[in-house]
Formats: structure tokens, C-alpha cells, sequence
């Protein structure tokens, strides 16, 4: 048995945190949003990263699924990408005129984004989903939105629900929620509101929080480009979580569609803190009519750093690796859970997956087996997808597996009325 991470210096840190911090640690990294219970199995603050890896500020050391919720995609401080910042950042970083690695940065997603005519920097993911419904209303002069259930686009007004704190109804009277994969519902949107829709903005396929991730249906994809171009629409994908981790040209290209704005962020400098839109030729005067700018938007680090990190994904097929990785070890963890009695499912696509351990609806079994997890040095969290990165190795996946199976284990002890379900069969394991 492997021995028990403790957390003590972390706690102290959080409760220093607190008393100068709304909430001490903010957004999903937080304990108050629910991914982090028993909040005591969870390290609330961490002290380095390499690789795979990251250390807690009590010395602990974890395989990291995770990955910074997705901006590692090489690996921790990769070398190649870290040495061009290094280089770009003895040249100059935030001036008053930009550098031309800005140009170079552009050129390079245009050359690789299969939809990408254009590319528009700015830092997070939020600000390219926010300017991509900009755009959509200033060049349709429409109003109303498409969004899919379980959709997340950041945490502007727009992205939002009625009922959340701080949210008026002005900010989404807007918006028009329908069930994802759902042509018709669509196609009845488009009739009911014609010409009034803007924009119809999703993810490449569904991986919200908190619930399966689902794929979309064969043709779905096609549909809604199809109703999209009939109506004068745009066509909005964010691809903040998914992009380059599916496909190098996008998560569009990989299901086969062209995008007219595509959203990027997590995994395109590998830490450093950049965000891009990419859009079509139609679309470029838009952009250009919009007041739409930040303080740090044109630092030239963080674009060296992303030429680096796009060129290196290429180099590597990235979008391989992490597939490949990712199935290794999705498969690995069924046979686990399967070994000890228990349901895991393990869906999306596997470079980006979501767990849920389905023998209890109420979610309990499942927080517990995570926080088992993350005791003993794997970082999963309970409610939200998970993620590979490059420099993770096959006894990387050992290791989680090996982990894994130790607090099936001990949840199995601890509820032995619910793993019903029958081990693999020795044809079954092989």
C-alpha cells in the first residue's frame, strides 16, 4: 500500500489565502466548485512542475490529468518552448510596438488552422469566445445566439444564466439554448427566429463539466454548417479545451467542417498565457472595426513561445500521441474498475476525457474513488474532463493504473454492497 498524502502546509496556505483572497483559490481550481471533495484529499496549492508532474507545497508529487486544466500539452516546462520565450524575452516582451514574432505567430496559424484565414491574439479564452459573438452581431446586425445545454464559453455576462449571481436579464434575453445533437430542434430555431440569429457558438463536442461528455452524431456537424450558411449565420466553434489536442487544424477539421471563427487558448503555447481567434477572409473587416484590445495582448513572449508549441505539436503529430496515450490508458482503467466490481465510464475523446464512476447516482462513490486517487499521487478531479500532455509515459500510465486499482481496492472495502459487478474473465483480459 502506497502511503497517504497529507496536506498540511497546504491547508495553513489556504487559510492565510483567505483572509486577503475572495474564496482564497477562485474559479475550478477552487474547493468551492465542487470538483475538489473532500476538499482535505486535494492540494489547494502547488510548488513546481516538470513533465507529467507536478509537487503540492507539502512535498507531495503527482502524474498531473490535469495539465494545468489544459494549457500543458508538451509537458511542463518544456525545453524547446521555454528556450524561445527565453530568447524572445532578452529581445523584448510588452513594448509599446509590437514585435514582429506577432506576424510570424499569425502566419503560422493561418498555415495551420484549416479554417483560419486571419488570427486576432489576445490572453484568455474568454476574450476570443467574447469577440467571436461581437463579430457575429457586427457583421450580421443580428442579435440572438445559439448555445447547446451543458455549453461552457468562459465567464462573461453573454456566457451566463439568469439566475447566476450578478447576471440582468438584458445581459442574456439573447440567448437561445437547444439540446445538443439535435438537428431538428435546430432547424426549428432557424424557422422561428428567422433572421434573427447572429450566431450559433459551440464546442467541437460536448465536454462540459459535471456530466458524460457526448460526441456528436454522424452528420451533426454537417447539419448545422449547412443551416448556418442557408441562414447568413456564423459559425462560431470554441475550441479553448479541445484544439490541437484532436487535431492540429482544428477540432473543425477533425469532424469534418469548416468553422467561420474558431476559438483557441489552452494547449496553443503550452502555459504561456495567449489566446487566439481565427476566422475567415468575410470576417476580417469586422474584426478590424471592433474596440477590442488589452494591456498585455501583444507581449512578444508568449507568441514565441506558441510558434514553438505549435511547431513542436507538428513535429511530434501531438494529436497521436495523445490519442494514443489516452486510449492506453482509458482502456486500462475500465479493466480496473471491471477487476474490482465497479462501472467506470470513461467518455469524450480520450486525449480529453471525462470519469465517472456509475455505480451510484448520487456521485458520493465516485468523489470517493478520486479523492483515493489523489491521495496516493494521481491528480484527477472529481466533475470536469482531464487531460494528457505529450511527456506522459507508458509507466506514467502504469503507475495511475497501478494507483487506481488501490483505491478501487479500498472502496471496495468500504461499500462492498456496491461493486456488483463481475471481474474480467481471463479471454476478457487478454
Amino acid at each position: 500500500m502506497r502511503d497517504i498524502y497529507t496536506h498540511q502546509k497546504s491547508a495553513a496556505e489556504f487559510a492565510r489565502a483567505m483572509k486577503v483572497i475572495p474564496s482564497g483559490v477562485y474559479g475550478h481550481l477552487g474547493p468551492a466548485e465542487g470538483c475538489f471533495i473532500p476538499v482535505e484529499a486535494f492540494p489547494l496549492f502547488g510548488d513546481r512542475a516538470s513533465g507529467s508532474y507536478i509537487w503540492d507545497v507539502d512535498g507531495n508529487r503527482y502524474i498531473d490529468y490535469m495539465c494545468a486544466y489544459g494549457p500543458n500539452v508538451l509537458g511542463y516546462n518544456d525545453p524547446d518552448v521555454d528556450e524561445a520565450a527565453a530568447k524572445q524575452r532578452e529581445k523584448g516582451d510588452c513594448m509599446t510596438s509590437p514585435s514582429t514574432v506577432m506576424i510570424d505567430f499569425a502566419e503560422l496559424l493561418v498555415d495551420t488552422v484549416a479554417s483560419a484565414d486571419w488570427a486576432f491574439f489576445a490572453k484568455n479564452g474568454n476574450d476570443v469566445t467574447t469577440l467571436a459573438v461581437m463579430a457575429a452581431r457586427a457583421y450580421t446586425h443580428r442579435k440572438k445566439i445559439i448555445f447547446f445545454d451543458g455549453y461552457y464559453h468562459g465567464v462573461a455576462p453573454w456566457t451566463q444564466k439568469i439566475d447566476y449571481a450578478g447576471i440582468i436579464e438584458e445581459d442574456v434575453m439573447h440567448n437561445i439554448h437547444l439540446p445538443w445533437n439535435d438537428e431538428f430542434a435546430l432547424e426549428e430555431a432557424f424557422e422561428k427566429y428567422k433572421g434573427e440569429i447572429a450566431a450559433v457558438i459551440s464546442q467541437p463536442y460536448m465536454h462540459g463539466n459535471f456530466r458524460d461528455n457526448i460526441l456528436p452524431e454522424k452528420g451533426f456537424w454537417q447539419k448545422v454548417r449547412k443551416l448556418c450558411t442557408e441562414n447568413d449565420t456564423v459559425l462560431i466553434v470554441d475550441d479553448v479545451r479541445a484544439g490541437f489536442r484532436l487535431d492540429i487544424a482544428g477540432s473543425d477539421h477533425y469532424f469534418g467542417f469548416e468553422a467561420d471563427l474558431i476559438c483557441f487558448c489552452k494547449a496553443l503555447a503550452n502555459g504561456y498565457n495567449v489566446s487566439a481567434l481565427c476566422g475567415k477572409e468575410f470576417l476580417k473587416n469586422t474584426i478590424s472595426s471592433l474596440s477590442y484590445t488589452g494591456s498585455y495582448w501583444l507581449s512578444a513572449v508568449p507568441f514565441a513561445a506558441g510558434i514553438a508549441c505549435i511547431e513542436k505539436m507538428k513535429r511530434l503529430n501531438s494529436p497521436q500521441i495523445l490519442l494514443d496515450r489516452g486510449f492506453k490508458l482509458k482502456n486500462e482503467l475500465i479493466r480496473a474498475a471491471c477487476d474490482f466490481g465497479f462501472d467506470l465510464r470513461v467518455s469524450g475523446v480520450p486525449s480529453l476525457f471525462y470519469l465517472r464512476l456509475a455505480d451510484d447516482p448520487s456521485l458520493m462513490l465516485h468523489q470517493e474513488w478520486i479523492a483515493e486517487c489523489v491521495k496516493r499521487g494521481i491528480f484527477f478531479t472529481n466533475h470536469h474532463n482531464h487531460f494528457i500532455n505529450a511527456s506522459l509515459s507508458d509507466d506514467d500510465i502504469k503507475e495511475t493504473v497501478d494507483v487506481a486499482r488501490e483505491a478501487f481496492s479500498v472502496i471496495k472495502d468500504r461499500h462492498p454492497d456496491l461493486s456488483s459487478r463481475k471481474g474480467l474473465t481471463d479471454a476478457e483480459r487478454k
